[in-house]
């Protein structure tokens, strides 16, 4: 673009040798690289206003103002780049969200038919043009405005989402004995045909026919109390216009679109924007834009979407709780997200998040609390059962930090009768009850049962390596600890298991230079231990925990 910039001529260049806009091009570069999309914004506004045709700008400008989130500016790239021909796909998308938002059904329709795809390959158009067309027609109180979506959803292969999306519709028509009628002859097949059920579920509510709305809920199968998908918890907001709708469509695609292996961050931050910029009100919505803008390296965007709202649903509130542990605020975190899963009937998900975040900040009490809340809503399952003896264990560790043996080991006793054949819970109890040097032959036992299921385990090698270490197998000890340092060469601990088994094997040499290299990797207690060993050889005093 510079370089397009140094060739134009008066035309293009209007301060005579473009300095000041090549100066404003490379801070909107740097801006962008930076995450900074509203200063990228200024910048090439500036640029605007130096060389107003330069090739390219007006498409960059629109990409910054939509992560920005500034409409204004968007809507003017979008419309000079509309009225110049370039009926590009997030130029018709923006077109489009302003039409709504004004109600100009007229326009709405003539810009929803502004992209010709003769070839068919348009498949980004084809997820929005049914929802639009029929939300448009509902704007426009047209006769049968659910048709689009009907159409689009398909019978050969039905498309169960579409058609719970036409029952919307109808439901928003004031027509919700139809969608009740609709609403039961549709199969839920998928995750976002049972999304699009419950924000279904709250409109039929909403209008009225209760006994259609309880049959649906009673069909999602991921609806109970304990389910697990956090979207699923922020569906239950009925929707009433075509503003609203089109959001509620469009925020699903961002947050469907985001989940694709190795997606572009791009295309669902334009879905989640047009989407906010419908209806910011809705919880979905917001959601789908907290991510969009985190993955796109928007990190104090996305805070700023999830702070200071007022009845914030428990699963934005659990996410603001993350931020403030990523930043470093544990006492802030922990206090949000123990107010997210206050009220006794949260879903597990949040409480298991909740527990992360109580660990993260090494508060005993709030990680109790959060396992204790786990353990409520768990039922007589195979697999409830074998999340019962996860819990009994990490239950067992918050007993172990506080140096309470006996509590800890009652506690894994009753997770190996649950679990008896869990690699994982067999190398827990068998390596906590050896690191304190207890019941050394039956520890050593439950490590090598532990080694045998998962011998590809780095953790599971280390707890191995350092039992034999413990019971004076060097050769051994040193074996498996190089294989596990092997599978995990930036675990602190296991680099020093490693040097301090040298040491025992004579192997001085390999043994101080190991305990450097972990010394690189360690925090100051294990840091301090390795400084003595490096200057004093290996002491029972020194020798690893």
């Amino acid at each position: 673009m510079a370089g397009a910039l140094a060739g134009a001529g008066p035309a293009t260049a209007a301060s005579g040798d473009g300095g000041a806009a090549v100066d404003a091009l490379v801070r909107a570069r740097l801006a962008e690289e930076a995450g900074n999309p509203a200063a990228a914004l200024a910048a090439l506004t500036h640029v605007a206003s130096e060389a107003p045709t330069l090739p390219g700008l007006r498409g960059r400008m629109l990409e910054q103002a939509i992560q920005a989130g500034d409409l204004v500016a968007a809507r003017s790239a979008a419309g000079q780049l509309w009225n110049a021909g370039d009926r590009r796909f997030d130029a018709q998308l923006v077109m489009l969200v302003d039409a709504m938002r004004r109600s100009d059904w007229k326009a709405a329709r003539e810009y929803i038919g502004g992209r010709s795809d003769k070839a068919g390959g348009d498949a980004i158009a084809k997820l929005i043009q049914p929802a639009f067309n029929s939300w448009i027609d509902v704007g426009a109180r047209e006769a049968a405005p659910e048709r689009h979506l009907v159409a689009a959803a398909g019978r050969a292969r039905p498309e169960p989402a579409l058609a719970l999306e036409a029952a919307i519709v109808q439901a928003a028509a004031k027509r919700p004995a139809d969608a009740a009628t609709l609403a039961t002859a549709t199969v839920l097949s998928d995750r976002t045909s049972q999304l699009v059920a419950l924000r279904l579920a709250a409109t039929l509510e909403a209008g009225g026919e209760m006994d259609a709305a309880r049959a649906l809920r009673g069909r999602i199968a991921l609806a109970a109390s304990g389910r697990e998908d956090p979207v699923l918890l922020l569906s239950d907001q009925p929707i009433s216009t075509p503003r609203g709708g089109m959001a509620h469509w469009l925020g699903l695609l961002a947050d469907g679109l985001a989940r694709a292996p190795n997606s572009s961050p791009k295309l669902p931050m334009l879905f989640a924007r047009a989407a906010f910029w419908l209806d910011d009100k809705d919880w979905t919505v917001r959601s789908a834009l907290v991510e969009a803008l985190d993955r796109n390296g928007q990190r104090s965007d996305a805070v700023a979407l999830v702070t200071g709202q007022r009845s914030m649903p428990a699963a934005l509130r659990m996410r603001r709780a993350e931020f403030l542990a990523d930043a470093g605020d544990f006492v802030g975190a922990t206090r949000e997200a123990d107010a997210a899963v206050a009220g006794g009937s949260t879903a597990r998900s949040l409480l298991v998040r909740f527990a992360d975040i109580a660990r993260r900040a090494d508060d005993r009490p709030a990680a109790a609390r959060a396992y204790a809340g786990i353990e409520a809503s768990l039922g007589s399952d195979a697999a409830d059962q074998r999340l019962r003896g996860s819990l009994l264990i990490a239950r067992a560790e918050l007993l172990l930090q506080a140096d309470d043996w006996d509590g800890a080991k009652a506690l894994m006793e009753q997770a190996l009768a649950i679990s008896p054949n869990d690699p994982t819970v067999l190398n827990f109890a068998g390596y906590s009850a050896i690191e304190r040097r207890k019941d050394i032959k039956q520890s050593l036992g439950r490590i090598e049962a532990a080694w045998k299921a998962e011998p590809q385990s780095a953790s599971i090698t280390d707890s191995l390596g350092w039992a034999y270490f413990l019971t004076g197998r060097s050769d051994d000890a040193v074996s498996l600890l190089e294989g596990a340092q092997r599978g995990d060469p930036n675990n602190a601990v296991i680099v020093e298991h490693l040097g301090d088994a040298y040491w025992q094997a004579g192997r001085r040499f390999q043994a101080r230079y190991t305990w450097r290299a972990a010394a690189l990797l360690a925090e100051a207690d294990m840091a301090t231990r390795i400084d003595a060993k490096l200057r004093d050889g290996l002491t029972p005093a020194t020798t690893a925990p």
